[in-house]
């Protein structure tokens, strides 16, 4: 047989005589180490090149082999080693034992050698089997993430289109959706939120205002104040943005849902549509509310040339704990560096085609 394909035994046993004759059945076809002890044994299994199969004496001081082979099957790296114990004792209750710390098979003392042999050569051949269906499995897994990824891409475009199609309506600078799921994403970054709610977030955000798609051109792209009557009308779009993402099975679509709805709510209630207050606005509308007022705040308007950012910060900065969350905006000046690098990279009139939403009363 060939040394490079030659399979390595790990004969554990604190009897050095026990250990020789192991080694001298199996030493003609295999490579054989061993280890006196459990901790030599642990380090050998755990080395970059560990055995293929142990061989393992169940009373020894110290560690015994019941603890190794649980230590064994602990390891990320250890756990798929097939463990034989070979001990003197051979009552049912220690084999039980055996088999329940990981063992996948049990050999008495004294030895049969064409029994050692046998039991070697199948596990050796179950371990070589279930290696190729690990790989298989690998792949196969690596092909369904890649199919997978395709789909996120895929999704993640629509979700975009759908958000320019309101923001269209608006404005054609193009770019408010992207810097303000960015400044939303980075919000949530430095509240220590879970990285998948971010992501979830960053791709949410963009459909904060698509309810606008209801909202006649009259009203929404207006140059001057709104009337009672299309005030009350345009508030209406966090209404209608809520309906056309409801029922979907995406969590990216749901957490929209909830931004679209929420994030003209403001900390002290007097927000809308509902007037909800503090928490019990959901967290995504909270971080909303504060990247899209910036965003707003900055873009040109119909009504209005943007404001520069150290003002923008002053009106955030007022707004703290009455119209936004307090842990919110102390976020999003402890992140002032990202949030100025997000405004310069995408500024109006940049390539991207999306467009900017205000969020003042009174206003669109």
């Amino acid at each position: 047989m060939n040394a490079e394909t030659v399979q390595t035994i790990l004969v554990v046993d604190d009897a050095p005589e026990n250990i020789d004759v192991l080694v001298g059945i199996l030493g003609h076809q295999y490579r054989v180490k061993i280890a006196l002890n459990g901790e030599k044994a642990l380090q050998i299994a755990a080395s970059p090149e560990p055995p293929d199969l142990i061989l393992l004496d169940i009373m020894m001081p110290g560690m015994d082999g019941l603890e190794v082979c649980r230590r064994l099957k602990a390891a990320s790296g250890t756990i798929g080693i097939p463990v034989i114990f070979v001990t003197a004792k051979g009552e049912m209750d220690d084999e039980s034992r055996g088999f329940e710390a990981g063992a996948v098979d049990y050999i008495t003392k004294p030895v049969n050698p064409l029994l050692v042999i046998a039991r070697v050569k199948t596990h050796l051949a179950l371990y070589d089997q279930n290696r190729v269906l690990e790989k298989m499995v690998s792949q196969r897994t690596a092909e369904l993430e890649e199919a997978f990824n395709r789909l996120k891409t895929a999704s993640i475009d629509t979700i975009l289109r759908l958000s320019r199609a309101a923001d269209l309506k608006d404005d054609d600078t193009g770019v408010h959706v992207i810097r303000m799921s960015n400044y939303a994403a980075t919000i949530a970054e430095r509240l220590s939120l879970d990285k998948s709610f971010i992501d979830r977030l960053l791709w949410a955000a963009p459909m904060h205002d698509i309810g606008k798609i209801g909202i006649p051109d009259r009203i929404l792209l207006k140059p001057g104040k709104l009337d009672p009557d299309e005030w009350t009308f345009m508030k209406r779009h966090c209404e209608m943005g809520s309906a056309i993402l409801s029922g979907s099975d995406s969590e990216i679509i749901q957490l929209a849902e909830i931004i679209a709805m929420t994030h003209h709510e403001k900390w002290d209630g007097s927000g809308y549509p509902v007037g909800l207050r503090g928490s019990d606005i959901p967290l995504a509308g909270r971080i909303a509310a504060v990247a899209d007022v910036f965003d707003a705040l900055t873009s040109k308007r119909p009504y209005k040339e943007p404001f520069d950012v150290f003002r923008a910060f002053d009106i955030i900065r007022d707004g703290r704990g009455t119209h936004f969350d307090p842990d919110a905006v102390d976020a999003f000046f402890d992140m002032e560096e990202q949030i100025l690098h997000i405004k310069r990279r995408y500024q109006d009139g940049s390539l991207v085609p999306f467009s900017v939403t205000a969020n003042e009363e009174g206003h669109h």
